[in-house]
Parts: structure tokens; sequence; C-alpha cells
């Protein structure tokens, strides 16, 4: 596929409502994991640069028309920017898969759903109740509960998923009135600078959205500024602990989506092809650099067996290569350090006694890139390292139960609770089991992650959701307001009732 120019000014960031130098020349360099050559070079920013676009954010919040803005007029602008995203779409999802390794055709039908994503949050300008009345307890006076803006907003984004990501923290912060600071990935920048592109082009009122990209010490500034009123966080459980603890100590709110070790629950009446051909399926998205895949089977004991078999032979004729080229289901590993990570676990795995049914190496034909075979580990202790860390690739682990109640228990059996499944034809059944799993959405005979409904994690997978109007939550204050009278709505920052 022929080069394209990524984005308009890498070597700059986007703050104040311009494109502004770097304070240092330092920059970072993205590497394209299919063929290990370089793709784009950017700006990395310093202390400087985050004080500058907190300085930016914060005079948006507190001086300028963004938070007094009605939620419609707000509204208009995502509708804007809904629009020249879909215009864009075809860079959107090159940038993705170069940077990255996601499958093209992938990229291409998770991010043709982004522009109805700002829609949504948009329409809920209309629909949703900012203001609404009360019952207090005096009956002289009337009492409101008033949602306003949270104020300043870092949004903190990952490599795997990264304008899926930026899309359903800022649209939700920006329909608010929060004015936001974007930290793209080290690893995949581009996707903060193209929305950033777009603000600009909408006309987004200076100050409102400002995009760095940082290492993780510098980033860290980004939590710890005083001037930061919230932090939307996305990445790994050993990171968010991170971020809490520096939230924690300034009592700044934080929204934190974190690790996972999603267990799918295979029922006794449940045919094995189904459970391979759905894993399979979900297992080749990202390559499994998924934080809710479904990386853990707990099968009946005495089906184990032939689900081993069913997804072995599905997983073996997984074809691994080129994400830009059509016949190929599943790309590399993001990184070089990923595939070490990955090839650890499998190396883990195979030493703590765990049956390598099949993969866990390179695939042969493929010389370059960051490539592992999809792997399947059967007869796993549900105690295990594999079975119990998050590995954020292609592996999969068999684990054996007795019986239902047992089956429950491993599934619950971690730190995690992001996502989980339900393998059986009874929908009651697969109901009453999936109320018992301690995990933030529970699946039928798929995997699911529906971030138009919500989505987040219970335990060491995070706190808060995104996505639907729970996503809209974290970004809104509740203010109780006990009148004489019922004001006039449509004066100065006073909305009309459930609006």
């Amino acid at each position: 596929m022929a080069q394209r120019d990524p984005v308009s000014y890498p070597d700059r960031f986007f703050i104040d409502g311009e494109w502004v130098a770097a304070s240092s020349g330092a920059t970072i360099s993205v590497t394209s994991p299919s063929t290990e050559e370089h793709f784009v070079t950017v700006a990395e920013a310093q202390a400087e640069d985050i004080n500058r676009a907190v300085a930016a954010a914060r005079s948006a919040f507190d001086r300028g028309p963004w938070p007094r803005m009605s939620h419609v007029e707000r509204a208009a602008y995502l509708n804007a920017a809904a629009d020249l995203l879909s215009r864009r779409m075809d860079q959107a999802t090159h940038n993705w898969t170069s940077q990255m390794g996601i499958v093209h055709v992938q990229a291409q039908a998770m991010a043709n759903a982004l522009p109805g994503a700002l829609r949504y949050y948009a329409g809920l300008a209309e629909e949703y109740p900012f203001v609404e009345p009360a019952q207090g307890q005096d009956p002289l006076r009337q009492a409101f509960i008033v949602r306003e803006p949270v104020g300043v907003a870092g949004l903190i984004i990952p490599w795997n998923a990264p304008l899926h990501l930026l899309v359903y923290k800022m649209a939700p912060a920006l329909l608010a009135g929060c004015t936001v600071i974007v930290k793209n990935s080290p690893e995949t920048p581009l996707e903060g600078y193209l929305m950033a592109e777009i603000m600009e082009e909408i006309g987004l009122p200076k100050g409102v959205f400002n995009v760095v990209t940082a290492q993780r010490e510098v980033s860290e500034l980004l939590v710890r500024h005083p001037e930061v009123d919230k932090i939307s966080f996305t990445g790994s459980t050993a990171a968010g602990k991170r971020i809490a603890s520096i939230c924690g100590e300034r009592i700044a709110r934080c929204t934190l989506e974190l690790g996972g070790k999603s267990a799918a629950v295979v029922l006794d009446d449940c045919e094995v092809e189904t459970v391979a051909e759905a894993i399979t399926g979900s297992t080749c998205f990202i390559s499994n650099q998924v934080c809710s895949a479904l990386s853990r089977l707990v099968v009946p004991r005495n089906r184990h067996d032939a689900l081993v078999d069913a997804l072995s032979a599905s997983f073996a004729n997984i074809r691994v290569g080129d994400p830009f080229a059509e016949e190929t289901q599943m790309g590399p590993l993001a990184m070089s350090r990923q595939r070490d990570r990955v090839e650890d676990y499998i190396a883990k795995g195979i030493s703590e006694g765990a049956t390598l049914a099949t993969g866990g190496k390179r695939p042969r034909d493929l010389n370059r890139g960051y490539f592992v075979e999809p792997t399947v580990f059967a007869d796993v202790d549900p105690n295990s390292i594999i079975a119990q860390e998050e590995i954020f690739g292609p592996v999969v682990t068999i684990i054996p139960a007795d019986n239902e109640e047992q089956a429950i228990d491993i599934a619950n059996g971690t730190p995690y609770g992001l996502n989980s499944a339900v393998f059986s034809k009874d929908v009651d059944r697969a109901y009453r089991v999936g109320r018992r799993l301690r995990a933030g959405t529970v699946g039928h005979n798929s995997f699911q992650t529906d971030f138009t409904v919500a989505f987040g994690g219970f335990k060491q997978s995070g706190i808060g959701r995104e996505g639907g109007k729970e996503g809209l939550l974290p970004f809104l204050e509740v203010k109780t307001m006990i009148m004489e009278a019922t004001p006039d709505f449509n004066s100065n920052l006073a909305e009309p009732l459930g609006n």
C-alpha cells in the first residue's frame, strides 16, 4: 500500500487551539510491527509542554465560553467532529494498522462506528437530565439536582485501540463541559493528532482540546498536576494502581479501565464447536491484545479434551501475516517487547506443566515482524501464572472443572473482573450463571464488549464505566441547589428542566 502523510504536524503539539513547537528536540519513533520499519516520528513532551497544556485547559474552563455554553451548543461541535471523522476514516484506519498491526479490515469495522459514538453523546444534550427537581425536606423551598462538568480532565490513551478509547473519553467529557488534555500513547500517537486537526477545523474554542505525547515519567506530571481535576486512564492494572494512589493524595477524580483475565464458562450443554468458533474469532481481533479478551476457558472435565482438539484445529488454520492483506486473519503483536512478553509467558506455561496443544512459536514463514502463533494451553492449573496473569497476546488457557459450582469459583478466582462469557444452549441457565460472575460484562455464547451500553470492570479491572450514559457520569459533579422558588432556566448558566 502506498505511503501517505499520517498527520500534518507530527513535530508539534496542539495546545490552546494552535500547533506549537515542542519545548525540546526530544522525539519518539514509531515502528511498524509487521515490517519492523520506521513509520513516523513525533515530538516528545517534557514538563514544560505538560504545564502549558494544563494552563490552556484550565484557562479555557475557568474563563472561556465552553463550560458556560448550553449542552445543545456543545453537541453541535460533536456532530461536526463526527462528520469530519467520517471523511477521514481511511487515514485513521491506515494509521492504526501501521502503528500497532491490527488487521486493516478489523480496523475499518471498528473505526467506522466511532462517528456514531460522537453523535450519540451529542444526542444526550437533548435527553439527559442535567438539571432535575428533587424532593427536599423543606416543602417551602424548591430543590434541584444540577450536574455540572468536573473541570479539567486528563485523558490517557492506550496503544491497542487508541481512536476508540479517545472518542469514548473525549465525547462525554466535552458534552459535559470539561476541557481536556489528551496524552497520546508513545506507541500509537497519531489518533490524538488526527482528532486535534478535526477540532481545529470545526473551530472548537481555544484551550478546550489539547494534545501531547509523552513517556511515562512525564505523563505522571499530568496526573500529579494540581490544576487537573480528573484523570481518565485506560491501561495496565499496575499503572492504574499508581495513578489511583497519586489521585488519592490530592482527592482528584479518576476513572480507571484496567487489565483483565476474563473467563468463558462452558456449560455441559454447549457444543465445543460453538465455543471454538467464537474464541477463534475473538482471539484474532488485535491479536488478543485486548483487556477484555476471553483468555481463560473453564470447561467440564469430560468435555476438556474435545474442546482442546476443536480449538487447536481452529487456531492452526488462522491465517497470520501482513495486516493489510485481505486474506490475513491475525496480524503481529504491537511491539518487540510485547512479543517478548508473550513468549516469556508461553515459556512459563510449559515450565509449570501445562500442555502446549498448539502454537507457541513464531510463524516459520514470517521472518520479519512481531508475529506469534495463536496458542492453546490445555490441562491448566487455575492457580498457575498463565491462568492468573494478563498475557495480552494470542494465548488461551483451557481449565477443567468438576462441576458448575467449581467452574464459577474458578472463573471468579483471579484479581480481575472485566469481562466474561457463559456458553450454554439454555438462556435461563446462562443468565443464572452470569449473575454469579464477578465481571463488568457477561456475554452469552460469544465474546461481547459493548461501549454503547457500558464498559468497565469489577475488582482490579478498574473503577467506573465508559460508554453509554454511564460513561457521561464520571465527567459530571452533582450539585444540590435549594431555592426559595423555581428560577428562570433560560438565564445565565441555567438549563431547562430535564435538559
